[in-house]
């Protein structure tokens, strides 16, 4: 043992500060950066994706971590405002992450996207959101609306009637989301007899069940998140949905303990659900509980931020190497594997996923449908598709 103590220690002093210096890096963690919310409104999404990418952290760790380094997550709070996840994302990049994952609202993840870009550093967005981005340095993890809402309004428009009422706050999401639904409705033959944007203020939401209860919508289309879901709860006493069904767009898991039994049979699409008789996915929310707890919720934005370091462990290991842009040149096209069925990054860095149309039953999500994989329609701009093709050639 001394003489191989001394051997090295030889080699040390003839290679220099080098030799230690390539040692040490070696043993050093592989940093991602996390900008999610766990203040100002939409923490419990926030809280969901942290049991995603700590359970994936874990089960990397291990199994000996990427290139036999080990991975660490470092957590930011991106307190639901943009100026706060500009700050945050700020904070991460300052640290030496090699990508970023987050955050949730679309606010935010606009306030944070040209950071991704100036300082060339993947940003892995697991939520659902309305598209429309290319850029060498953003990929999407989630859904799109040709996946979900694409999906959800062919089936309620047959399954339930052709009259929606459009209701949803007055953030970027859902507005975005209801430009692209308009066009929809009218396409499948149907009518929009009223749309309405919530401020955030309202607690007693009497006055809009009326208004949409005297327009006779045989579906509301929903786009309400965190401080708005209180409209269901009241809705549901005051009779609302004895004659509309909710098409909930971007309803999970994590929203029905909110509802206390109220809403049922309301109609959305996701990427995965907690119920599942899938082999897969009955493993996956088992191992999630293991450490969370049986009675914690498990929906898909779990399953989406867990799926964002299994496919970055996939692309280091793709190249043998932890380097930014080799990591965004080998997440493209990559295909992962999934408690759904495999993903695969396309060109643009959107997902095809396997996708469910589901109902609330109980305080569950029950699966009416699987659709099978779905491709995404980013919907990416002819000029941002550009620019995306120009920054690969400078790279």
């Amino acid at each position: 043992m001394k003489l191989l103590v001394a051997r090295v220690m030889t080699l040390a002093f003839l290679l220099g500060p080098l030799a230690l210096g390539s040692a040490a890096n070696a043993a050093d963690p592989i940093r991602i950066g996390a900008v999610l919310p766990f203040s100002g409104g939409v923490e419990l999404y926030g809280q969901q994706a942290k049991l995603g990418l700590d359970l994936a952290a874990r089960e990397i760790n291990t199994a000996g971590g990427i290139l036999g380094r080990p991975l660490e997550v470092i957590y930011v709070d991106d307190k639901t405002r943009p100026a706060s996840a500009e700050s945050a994302m700020r904070s991460v990049i300052d640290s030496g992450v090699v990508a970023v994952v987050g955050p949730v609202t679309s606010a935010n993840f606009n306030a944070i996207r040209p950071l991704a870009e100036s300082t060339k550093t993947p940003l892995l967005y697991a939520t659902n959101f309305e598209g429309g981005t290319c850029s060498r340095y953003i990929f999407s993890f989630s859904t799109v609306p040709n996946q979900d809402l694409g999906q959800l309004l062919p089936y309620v428009n047959e399954a339930v009637g052709n009259t929606y009422f459009l209701l949803g706050a007055d953030r970027v999401w859902p507005h975005q989301m209801f430009d692209i639904a308009r066009p929809l409705i009218e396409k499948l033959g149907g009518k929009i007899v009223g749309t309405q944007y919530t401020q955030g203020t309202e607690t007693d939401f009497t006055p809009l069940i009326k208004q949409v209860a005297a327009a006779k919508p045989k579906v509301l289309l929903f786009a309400l998140k965190g401080d708005g879901i209180d409209f269901i709860r009241q809705a549901d006493d005051q009779g609302l949905f004895k004659e509309t069904t909710v098409a909930f767009l971007g309803l999970s898991e994590i929203d029905l303990g909110i509802f206390k039994g109220k809403g049922q049979n309301m109609i959305t699409v996701v990427p995965s659900l907690a119920t599942s008789d899938a082999p897969e996915m009955k493993a996956f929310v088992a191992r999630v509980r293991v450490s969370a707890g049986d009675d914690v919720l498990v929906s898909n934005y779990v399953m989406s931020h867990y799926n964002t370091l299994i496919a970055l462990k996939a692309a280091i290991e793709k190249v043998g190497r932890v380097d930014k842009e080799a990591i965004v040149d080998a997440l493209a096209g990559l295909t992962i594997p999934s408690p759904t069925g495999t993903v695969t990054i396309d060109a643009n860095h959107y997902a095809t996923m396997s996708m469910f149309i589901a109902k609330t039953q109980g305080r569950e999500l029950v699966t009416v449908r699987a659709l099978g994989r779905i491709p995404p329609q980013p919907g990416c701009t002819l000029a941002g598709r550009l620019s995306q093709l120009a920054s690969r050639r400078l790279v």
